[in-house]
């Protein structure tokens, strides 16, 4: 092995005296992707955050991490910060909250290259057209460009470009791809292998993402509860891991193929949802069509799976559904009643009869309103006749969850916990129809299995009909009956989960599904040949 460029060695850190890594050590190579993972609370990212000194003040750090030869732990601030963007490289998880949105890419780049560069204005421009090339983004545009111009993909690019502005010997990456649609993910991916080959940096990956780790890492560092559990290289690990939380970690993993029991068709002659010919266009210069031209049903009882990239429609659609998107064309029923004719009570009464569940179940409860209060709006805003408190603790009881709970708050539960809330909330009113945009992409692996357990059980035990929406194939083939594919407002195929998954026929589909990674590093290796041997 070659003489480590980062070493850390009986790291531990505490919070308030409140210990939360245990004797963390592992080493990375130069050249080398090294991946730490674990469930969140893991101490993945405080590890990391403790190399580039962005602990607040209450942290207290022992033992040592040395970087070529100099323990970042015993740094000078003035040297720290000489450390960060130079010798150490960051990349964010979410791109959108890295950059200035009121900046041009240009000028932030430019300043990126002069903080670690005693350069001229007009050299560094020359520097950041230098990294746009790079990471394989057209120059002259993206300069010009402000952030909400560009695509999620494209601001991933440029925050790489920014992380690489001081030729870094270590580029760490905080879940890099966890915001991206599968194909965009594929190719950042496939960018990070190429910077790594090309430049000799190594990378340092922290992610909950197992199908990420088959594809990218080296080797794996597989934190629980702040204490390395397990770590070797990832070929072994992922055959054969040694501990069993290891293995829990694996078992828990959703891949592409694993779910497909053959084709499920729930459809009757009367659709709960009809929607025919759906057109939505947002105002603007030009006007955005969001949606142009969609049909779809979704029978009583059945999960319908919308899936496609950011900018598809899903959402878009899914709003609609609710009367929150200006319909300009077709019509949207839903359980008799067309949306947009209809009379105001008529509406009303279609609204009761859907619950919402959101991607991020942090967000979307009130911090300073209990658990039983939460669940028990809609029962208020819709005027319930029975007894409120007793179908909380009904609801909360359905989702696995102690009824005394009903006096805790969102801060008081974990992410999955408060999932089951916001799934608890929207079966309040007993519903038909279920929208769920995303409800587990802001979960861990485990944590997504049981989530989607119990909206299994509870779909089959309350039979109502779901629209499903995700960017994770996997998750999708687990829970839908049916599945339509979404490109650019459209849709291009749609049919029983395992024709279109299994056995997909148009080459949009057929991109995003080899694009799927799947925790297995051999046979990711081989998608990932198939994935580039398709036409873009």
């Amino acid at each position: 092995m070659p003489e480590p460029l980062l070493s850390l060695t009986g790291v531990s850190l505490a919070f308030s005296g409140v210990q939360v890594v245990r004797n963390v050590g592992f080493d990375v190579a130069p050249g080398e992707v090294v991946a730490l993972v674990g469930e969140s609370g893991s101490g993945k990212s405080v590890t990391v955050m403790s190399l580039l000194g962005l602990l607040p003040g209450t942290a207290t750090v022992t033992g040592s991490a040395v970087l070529k030869g100099r323990n970042l732990y015993a740094l000078a601030p003035e040297e720290l910060r000489a450390v960060r963007g130079g010798e150490i490289g960051m990349v964010f998880q979410e791109p959108m909250s890295a950059l200035n949105p009121v900046l041009r890419v240009g000028t932030q780049l430019v300043d990126a290259v002069r903080a670690h560069r005693k350069v001229t204005r007009a050299k560094a421009r020359e520097r950041a057209r230098e990294l746009l090339g790079l990471v394989e983004l057209e120059p002259g545009r993206t300069l010009r460009a402000y952030p909400h111009e560009l695509s999620g993909g494209q601001l991933q690019r440029v925050v790489i470009a920014m992380a690489l502005a001081g030729d870094p010997a270590l580029l760490v990456a905080d879940e890099p791809t966890t915001a991206l649609d599968v194909t965009v993910q594929a190719a950042v991916l496939d960018l990070l292998r190429r910077l790594r080959d090309r430049l000799g940096t190594a990378i340092l990956l922290v992610t909950h993402d197992m199908g990420v780790v088959a594809d990218l890492a080296d080797r794996v560092v597989v934190l629980r509860d702040g204490e390395v559990v397990e770590h070797g290289a990832v070929d072994r690990l992922f055959a054969a891991p040694a501990a069993e939380y290891t293995r829990q970690l694996l078992d828990s993993v959703l891949s592409l193929g694993s779910g497909i029991a053959g084709d499920s068709d729930a459809r009757t002659a009367e659709p709960l949802v009809s929607v025919r010919d759906l057109r939505v266009t947002y105002r603007g210069r030009p006007p955005v069509r969001a949606v142009d031209g969609v049909s779809l049903d979704i029978a009583p009882g059945e999960v319908l799976g919308l899936v496609g990239e950011s900018g598809s429609g899903k959402s878009t659609i899914s709003a609609a559904l609710l009367g929150l998107a200006p319909i300009s064309g077709g019509a949207v029923t839903v359980d008799g009643v067309e949306l947009a004719t209809a009379e105001k009570r008529a509406r009303l009464r279609v609204r009761r009869g859907i619950g919402v569940v959101f991607q991020n179940p942090g967000s979307a409860l009130n911090p300073r309103a209990s658990i039983g209060a939460s669940i028990a709006e809609p029962l208020e805003l819709h005027g319930y006749p029975g007894d409120r408190r007793a179908r909380v603790a009904e609801l909360l009881d359905a989702v696995r969850l102690d009824p005394s709970w009903a006096r805790r708050y969102p801060h008081e539960l974990s992410g999955g916990q408060r999932q089951r809330v916001g799934i608890a909330r929207a079966l309040a009113l007993k519903p038909r129809l279920l929208v769920a945009d995303e409800p587990t992409s802001a979960l861990d692996v485990s944590v997504q299995a049981a989530v989607l357990d119990l909206l299994g059980e509870l779909q089959r035990e309350l039979s109502f009909a779901c629209l499903f929406i995700s960017h994770d194939l996997a998750v999708v083939e687990r829970v839908a009956d049916r599945v339509v594919v979404l490109y650019q407002g459209r849709i291009v195929e749609q049919g029983g989960v395992a024709s279109v998954l299994g056995n997909p026929r148009e080459p949009y589909t057929q991109r995003l599904v080899a694009a799927a990674p799947v925790a297995d590093p051999a046979l990711q290796a081989r998608r990932r040949e198939a994935w580039r041997a398709l036409p873009a």
